[in-house]
């Protein structure tokens, strides 16, 4: 078997073997970066509903009639666990699944319910190594492979179109552009 023959096996069996891996670290690693940008959490959705008490509440008059008035209100009996005051102004209701903050000043009342996201919770877990374990080992050698992929890659075409042509160009602006952003990030 002669080296380039090699090389295309290794290329492809290792392309074909972590297919998954790559398809799970891609969606996973776009949703992270959207996530750090502030733009959405990829691993819970959350949503919030907006309520009014009838009347006000004081931090010291706050009894478990008024917590029970804002379960029925909000329609999250079921759901209680516990409350306390953050500060003076507010009343903190933790749910199963969310939270109520209540302003006792004005009675405003905000339900938020939070809950996984389909998909990318799970991706999530496997992204950031939650299982560890076997799945630390599997992920090194899928990291180990991704950089036998790349290297493999650059040398399956000959000629102009390959790493001594065209490809040559293209390796190069792949490297400067993360070496680029990095040192503006850096140091600018």
């Amino acid at each position: 078997m002669n080296w380039r023959k090699l090389n295309r096996w290794i290329h492809r069996e290792l392309g074909f073997l972590f297919f998954g891996m790559t398809i799970i670290y891609a969606i996973s690693g776009i949703a992270l970066n959207h996530s750090v940008a502030r733009h959405w959490n990829p691993g819970i959705i959350t949503r919030s509903a907006y309520y009014q008490y009838p009347g006000t509440l004081t931090h010291g008059d706050v009894d478990r009639e008024d917590i029970e008035l804002i379960l029925e209100i909000t329609g999250e009996k079921q759901n209680y666990k516990q409350y306390y005051f953050p500060d003076q102004e507010h009343l903190m209701v933790y749910l199963k699944g969310g939270h109520i903050l209540v302003n006792l000043g004005s009675g405003h009342i905000e339900l938020t319910k939070i809950r996984n996201r389909p998909v990318f919770n799970e991706l999530n877990y496997l992204h950031y190594n939650k299982p560890k374990k076997l799945w630390t080992w599997f992920s090194d050698l899928y990291a180990f492979s991704l950089i036998l992929i790349a290297v493999s890659g650059l040398f399956l075409i000959k000629g102009r179109k390959g790493i001594s042509g065209r490809g040559g160009i293209l390796t190069l602006i792949g490297i400067v552009i993360p070496l680029a952003l990095l040192f503006i990030y850096l140091w600018l």
